[in-house]
């Protein structure tokens, strides 16, 4: 009972102890698997350090007890800052805000912040269709894909979610770790199109966009068929994803960052969500402390003609914007979501964890300033002690998780009912 008190007692404390450090490059990637499950897991490591506290109270072994009781102390902490309610969406909607969410509708959002285990199944399974073609590449056979989920039992809220899945712009596809997301949100009557774009070397930030902004036609286009209001439309995404949500949200009209094709179509969307997603590029660049790579120079488009997945991983920003900031000043700023803020654009919520190795805080602050400066509706959801990619790890049990999800429940919820 000694070796296992102090076994529970240390796990606790170190798992706990690795909430309190702000990873960044380089070796923090490889502790963020490991910072990940311990936000995630935050209240069982809480509990575990508590049960080796006593163990080692009741058996002599005195050393395990404050071991424990700081891991706990630490954990329990973390959940509690992290699922306090705030005051953004009074900010944001106003001092009524919740009165505009009929309460049928509220009865389909989660109630708490945070639950010992969260149930994020459409009851019942909601309808799923793969492989929906919304584009032809030119010059090709090869279709631009996406997946449609709906609810089964016809309930419809009359808003489609548009999801941009994460990558760094060069990897990721769609259904991947976001099943339990979109039983979530179908749940309350939303349909979620799920879209895989292309990505880096096949194209740069002109066809990314391009993708976005289509999948944006192809909804608008076919909303009649499945109970959307084409005024309804949100788009989303994580990482890349979000940035790139951010990006075709903030530039329905731009003539450089719209296809040809889609000059005269309506793009416009009702709201915006990005889940840590980058907001300046250039700041991007600086706090991933990327270093032009030697001997490489920019070329056409940004495209490499046999880069591989290291070269990829490393200069993502080359490949997707046509060189260094030294070399294409213009395509950082025209990729950057803060450079296109204007009274415009779409209600926005963000959320992004405070130890972000990703994306800077302070850029994606300087966003929410700007866009409450230019009068839109925005939230900025900060999560204390919590790392990239915080959503993917156990959402059922995730306190962050868990509260990003209330968020996004009553935005979309004013949204359909603004």
């Amino acid at each position: 009972m000694i070796v296992l008190a102090t076994i529970l007692s240390g796990l606790s404390l170190l798992m706990s102890l690795l909430l309190l450090i702000h990873l960044r490059s380089g070796l923090g990637w490889l502790l963020l698997f490991l910072k990940l499950p311990a936000g995630a897991m935050s209240l069982y490591w809480a509990i575990m350090g508590a049960v080796g506290a006593v163990l080692g109270w009741v058996y002599g072994a005195l050393w395990a007890v404050p071991m424990g009781l700081l891991g706990a102390g630490i954990m329990i902490w973390y959940v509690w800052r992290c699922t306090r309610d705030h005051q953004r969406f009074e900010n944001a909607f106003g001092a009524g805000w919740s009165d505009q969410i009929p309460p049928q509708q509220a009865r389909h959002m989660i109630q708490k912040r945070w639950t010992w285990f969260l149930k994020m199944k459409a009851s019942p399974e909601p309808s799923l269709e793969q492989d929906i073609p919304l584009w032809t590449i030119p010059g090709t056979e090869r279709q631009l894909l996406c997946d449609l989920w709906r609810p089964a039992d016809g309930k419809m809220s009359g808003l489609a979610f548009i999801y941009f899945h994460g990558g760094g712009w060069f990897f990721g596809d769609k259904n991947t770790g976001t099943r339990p997301f979109f039983h979530h949100l179908v749940a309350q009557g939303h349909i979620v199109m799920d879209v895989a774009y292309r990505l880096c070397p096949e194209v740069d930030i002109y066809g990314m966009i391009g993708d976005v902004k289509r999948a944006i036609a192809w909804m608008k286009a076919n909303a009649d068929r499945y109970g959307v209001n084409p005024e309804k439309i949100v788009l989303g995404g994580a990482s890349a994803g979000g940035h790139l949500a951010q990006l075709a949200g903030y530039t329905p009209e731009h003539p450089e960052l719209t296809p040809d094709d889609l000059i005269s179509a309506d793009l416009s969307v009702s709201g915006v969500i990005s889940f840590y997603g980058p907001t300046d590029l250039l700041t991007f660049y600086q706090y991933m402390k990327f270093q032009p790579t030697a001997g490489r120079s920019p070329v056409h488009n940004g495209l490499d003609s046999t880069p591989s997945k290291r070269d990829l991983g490393r200069d993502p920003l080359f490949f997707l914007l046509g060189g260094w900031p030294q070399d294409a000043p213009h395509m950082y700023k025209l990729a950057s979501p803060i450079n296109h803020v204007h009274p415009g654009c779409p209600p926005t919520l963000l959320i992004q964890g405070n130890h972000d190795v990703v994306c800077s805080m302070d850029a994606t602050r300087a966003l929410y300033a700007k866009l409450v400066e230019s009068g839109v509706p925005a939230i900025n959801a900060v999560l204390p002690w919590t790392a990239h990619a915080f959503d993917v790890a156990l959402p059922q049990v995730n306190p962050a998780a868990q509260s990003a999800l209330y968020d996004v429940d009553r935005f979309l919820a004013l949204l359909v009912n603004k």
